[in-house]
């Protein structure tokens, strides 16, 4: 299968290619910023939809005269950004984001650049390990893994950690994982992260949880600290490098997980979860978030296209937790501090991670999710004494 697949490596610029860089991430806020408030004036005063051609030609015009100084960095990240002003505005009128906002120099920063692809050969070589991009000269990367095929775009970033990144798109051919005849069901929650229908548990390890004492130390001394002082802006990148490595820990954690499941399992099936409505309960919230349960299913939806492998949805309605695997029957309630349970029907002693898993397996394959032929796999519900 051909698909375009991102490679993301840490970036050690120098100090000469740091204040180019800085110099780089404060235009290219600057051009958002007079773009969006151009937009918006535009529409509100004329009714007139603006787009990046537009407010290309008036960029020119904007160098020659009032704003001479955006000509010391690179013009074509001017443009990808006004690209990206479109894109954003695509996403809000379909829905799918809010209005556009200003840029501050607080956020995480990026900068984009194209690379010729008429001489691409002088400035990337993946073998040798060599990337040049304009103005910054040769990056130093750390090349964390190969690069099949070669990019068109190089995105640098900086995050509030402070760390560098070059992030480049490829269109690589990933071969098909070997076809297998099962199937599995995952369940997945908060003592456990991921439970399949044959008993495999992966644990949670808590990251939040076990850096709460520092995170909490870094953040008190970080509000004692005076606003727009140098020491305040140290601090806030120690409490942001607390974070990163919280992130970076979890990112790790489920990639294991969701490449394990897809190696192993074609089809698999999982529970369509309200994670949004899990996330309002007062007392789970922090946990939930701390397992990043849609990070997860994002993993393995788009591992499973790569590889040949097939996702199945479950409905988030159908009985997973209250059902007995062996005979169907549903009980009337099945609280969260009930972990294993007996069947009133067949006496059947249940793991009640395990059994969820192994109905969300039956619900999968016994046809749509949430059809009367799926449901029909389980009996009617009754109470139990």
């Amino acid at each position: 299968m051909v698909t375009q697949r991102a490679y993301k490596f840490r970036f050690y610029p120098t100090p000469t290619q740091k204040r180019q860089l800085t110099i780089e991430f404060g235009h290219t806020r600057f051009v958002w910023n007079w773009a969006l408030e151009t937009r918006t004036k535009a529409y509100k005063e004329h009714g007139e939809s603006l787009n990046n051609l537009n407010l290309s030609r008036q960029l020119t015009e904007l160098k020659k005269t009032e704003c001479s100084w955006l000509s010391e960095a690179t013009a074509g990240c001017h443009i990808q950004k006004l690209r990206d002003q479109d894109t954003a505005f695509k996403h809000f009128f379909a829905g799918r984001t809010k209005y556009p906002r200003f840029k501050t120099r607080h956020q995480a920063q990026s900068v984009r650049y194209q690379l010729d692809q008429r001489h691409v050969e002088k400035n990337f070589n993946a073998k040798s390990q060599r990337l040049k991009l304009p103005k910054l000269g040769a990056l130093k990367l750390k090349w964390s893994r190969r690069i099949g095929g070669i990019p068109k775009m190089v995105t640098v970033s900086k995050d509030p950690a402070g760390r560098y990144f070059a992030s480049m798109a490829c269109e690589v051919e990933i071969a098909a994982l070997p076809t297998r005849k099962n199937a599995v069901g995952v369940d997945v929650g908060i003592k456990e992260v991921v439970i399949t229908s044959e008993g495999y548990k992966s644990g949670a390890p808590k990251y939040t949880y076990h850096s709460a004492r520092q995170l909490r130390m870094a953040q008190r001394r970080l509000s004692k600290k005076k606003k727009g002082s140098n020491r305040r802006r140290k601090q806030q990148q120690r409490v942001a490098r607390i974070h990163a490595r919280i992130a970076d820990s979890r990112r790790d954690f489920l990639h294991q997980q969701s490449s394990k499941l897809i190696n192993e399992n074609p089809v698999i099936c999982l529970e369509d979860l309200n994670i949004k409505g899990m996330l309002r309960n007062s007392r789970l919230s922090k946990a939930v978030a701390d397992c990043g349960l849609y990070e997860l299913r994002r993993q393995m939806e788009y591992k499973a296209q790569w590889y040949g492998r097939e996702v199945l949805i479950v409905d988030r309605w159908a009985p997973t937790s209250k059902a007995c695997s062996e005979c169907g029957t549903i009980h009337e309630s099945m609280p969260l501090k009930v972990r294993e349970w007996v069947c009133p029907d067949c006496t059947t002693r249940h793991d009640r991670d395990i059994n969820a898993a192994i109905n969300v397996l039956n619900f999968g394959t016994a046809g749509s999710a949430g059809t009367d032929k799926a449901r029909g796999a389980v009996k009617t519900p009754r109470a139990v004494a």
